[in-house]
């Protein structure tokens, strides 16, 4: 599903995505507060979401969508990079956040890595995100809670960082619980940020 409040935009995502067997456009809206009615409305599996819109924001849309449509995964495509922008994007439960000039090809492959659950930062988000550092946050952290953290950082897997520190699945999948509930991060890709903010990873 594709929000954004310039026609054009919308259409040309629509055709570029288009060119793609395995990726379908199920529908659209102009502003953040459409883009919630349409999203229960239609169910899709991934939001292209803009930022900046009429009516409501894009930022309060991913929350509403998050909170509404739990199991969709929300992507910011934007041509901002402000700090408060990023972070309020990812505190709402965005999984991805893309800048507008990115390749076509990151496009792509981010849709499909937030399909699979995977989160994808732009580089210059990254740099807005570690942009004026606060050295206290995940101080309460414990020692194994902080490498499943830099693991989950580094993308892996809980099957993955279970055969890396020889733990069971189980307890990661407890480690990562814990740890997200003490960042007061909404997902993993949201914890992997405030891990590079913070220099916890």
């Amino acid at each position: 599903m594709i929000v954004d409040d310039h026609y054009m935009v919308r259409e040309g995502l629509k055709a570029f995505l288009s060119t793609s067997d395995d990726l379908e456009v199920v529908g659209e809206a102009a502003n953040g507060a459409d883009a919630v009615e349409v999203c229960v409305r239609v169910e899709p599996d991934v939001v292209l979401m803009d930022l900046l819109m009429p009516v409501m924001d894009g930022a309060e849309a991913t929350a509403r969508i998050r909170e509404s449509c739990p199991g969709v995964q929300v992507i910011v495509l934007t041509s901002f990079v402000e700090d408060d922008l990023v972070e309020r994007a990812l505190d709402a439960g965005a999984i991805s956040y893309l800048l507008k000039d990115s390749r076509p090809e990151s496009l792509t492959t981010a849709i499909r890595d937030a399909f699979a659950g995977r989160g994808t930062i732009d580089g210059s988000a990254m740099q807005a995100i570690m942009h004026g550092r606060q050295d206290n946050v995940g101080r309460d952290l414990t020692p194994r809670e902080r490498e499943v953290l830099a693991l989950v950082a580094a993308g892996l897997s809980n099957k993955e960082i279970a055969e890396e520190l020889t733990l069971s699945v189980g307890t990661v999948r407890l480690h990562v619980s814990n740890m997200l509930a003490k960042l007061e991060a909404p997902n993993r890709t949201s914890a992997a940020m405030i891990a590079m903010k913070h220099g916890l990873a």
